[in-house]
């Protein structure tokens, strides 16, 4: 992952691309250059016996440009760094701080891209991605931008439940008290406590721990440990909020019901 840290203080993290992913997605937008190419080219060949030979050279060097650069620079600034080939990758090139780029990004890296995909036939492209973390091209580089990931697999939180010997505990406490910043604090820490090293695991589920029981009482049976006590705590809040959300929804239901049935005059 590649942190980024925005203007307003917010830590982005975004997963820069593969160096296979961005050859997959290179060819990709390479064949189809060259086949939009060879299309306009066969137009102008069958042309040709209308058109001087200086006229024709000039045609045909236009379509390279508008084919190799013009397209492949319009396509990025209008779709904000996406092409057919990135698309098909997964793939979108950013500003080196997360944002979408803008046409003068486009533009460097259409023009640099002519000269290390097409003038080098890939070489140099590729002897710059190959000594980089990012597997920035020279065009990256003078642009300020790289690739990410953007089809990313979604990772699904554990459910958290509370443990047994903590149920019965859990259904007489009184966890009402508890301030939203510090539940949202205890449930990002079970969502991301399989993510965590041991050591900072055990260290921030002790400060969380701490920090709520301030606010539950009764205190939890002896021996419990952090882990099972946030995990008893944030499951039956959930579970609590779930059943008065849906007592609420249940009461709305019938009022709009007993409205429904009066008799209204006109």
């Amino acid at each position: 992952m590649s942190p980024i840290v925005t203007g307003e203080a917010v830590v982005l993290e975004l997963r820069p691309a593969s160096f296979a992913a961005r050859a997959l997605g290179l060819l990709l937008d390479m064949a189809l250059s060259i086949v939009l190419l060879v299309v306009i080219l066969m137009g102008l060949s069958a042309a040709g016996g209308d058109l001087d030979e200086a006229a024709l050279r000039a045609l045909m060097i236009a379509s390279v440009v508008f084919c190799l650069v013009v397209v492949p620079v319009a396509i990025e600034t209008l779709s904000r760094g996406l092409s057919l080939g990135k698309l098909a990758a997964g793939l979108r090139v950013v500003r080196e701080d997360g944002g979408a780029i803008r046409f003068r990004h486009a533009l460097i890296r259409g023009l640099t891209g002519f000269l290390e995909i097409y003038v080098t036939f890939g070489g140099l492209a590729i002897a710059v991605a190959l000594f980089n973390e990012r597997s920035r091209r020279l065009g990256d580089l003078m642009a300020g931008t790289y690739a990410i990931r953007s089809r990313v697999p979604v990772e699904r939180p554990a459910p958290v439940f509370v443990p047994p010997r903590l149920q019965a505990w859990g259904a007489a406490a009184d966890i009402g008290r508890i301030p939203d910043a510090a539940a949202r604090r205890a449930s990002q820490f079970m969502r991301q406590a399989g993510r965590m090293a041991p050591l900072s695991r055990a260290g921030l589920a002790e400060s969380i721990a701490t920090e709520l029981a301030a606010h539950v009482a009764p205190p939890p049976p002896p021996g419990t440990s952090p882990d099972d006590y946030l995990a008893a705590v944030v499951a039956e809040r959930r579970s609590r909020e779930l059943a008065r959300l849906g007592k609420a929804r249940r009461r709305s239901a019938e009022t709009g019901e007993r409205l429904h049935r009066l008799p209204f005059s006109t």
